[in-house]
């Protein structure tokens, strides 16, 4: 039984949110240009995100400092996978828009996991991340398991689940976020977790080494460290 097998009719068919993680690099060229060509230029840019605040739910978060591959994430997230070409074609026409590089990205949808069977709690992650929950940092990473995961039956794969969640559960101050990305995207997951101290997550993450299902992960990186702030801080930290 594969875990499609486990699903009913509603579950597999009901789309319940799609979310694009857009990683983008700011090029050498964007530091030559004068203080106020940039400050046009950044101030058309955050008018072009307000102008789809209507249609997609944006957050926005900095790695300045974080990563030396790329300088902001755009997270988008809608029920509507065409709102994401639609906000990418208009940022990349902006001024700021020529000098940006998107070495990352990534494309996903969020649904319930079938490992959960008939456990419901508040905020549960089908509902992807959210602005609202004001955690502040995003930890993100493509997710890709070994083909021999899905060979187990079933019941021993949700065994094996039951125990991940378990070490999850001792570290109730991050919250995961699972988006799937079979046959939308290079990965087969985009894992990304919320919570305010990067030291718990370290914690969390070397805990769950030793669960036995960590021996069938054949990818889990680039990891982002992603720190959340407004636009306007977002696109300040650039210089």
């Amino acid at each position: 039984m594969t875990e499609q097998d486990t699903q009913t009719p509603s579950e597999t068919l009901v789309v319940k949110r799609f979310t694009k993680y857009n990683f983008f690099k700011v090029v050498r060229e964007w530091r030559f240009l004068g203080l106020k060509e940039k400050a046009m230029a950044r101030q058309e840019f955050l008018t072009v995100l307000k102008g789809h605040a209507s249609d997609v739910e944006l957050q926005y978060f900095s790695l300045v400092g974080l990563r030396g591959d790329v300088d902001f994430m755009v997270m988008a997230g809608s029920p509507d996978v065409q709102s994401f070409p639609n906000l990418i074609s208009d940022l990349i026409s902006t001024s700021l828009g020529r000098y940006l590089e998107t070495p990352y990205s990534y494309l996903a949808m969020t649904r319930r996991s079938t490992y959960l069977g008939s456990h419901r709690h508040p905020g549960q992650e089908e509902s992807g991340p959210q602005a609202e929950s004001g955690s502040k940092y995003l930890f993100v990473y493509p997710f890709v398991k070994k083909r021999e995961w899905y060979r187990i039956p079933f019941p021993e794969r949700q065994r094996m689940m039951a125990e991940h969640f378990k070490v999850g559960h001792k570290y109730p101050k991050i919250k995961i976020n699972t988006g799937y990305s079979f046959g939308l995207d290079d990965q087969e997951f985009v894992l990304a977790f919320e919570g305010d101290d990067p030291g718990e997550f370290l914690a969390l993450v070397e805990e769950l080494r030793s669960s036995e299902v960590s021996m069938y992960t054949q990818l889990e990186v680039p990891v982002f460290t992603c720190l959340r702030v407004s636009a306007a801080r977002m696109l300040d930290l650039v210089g």
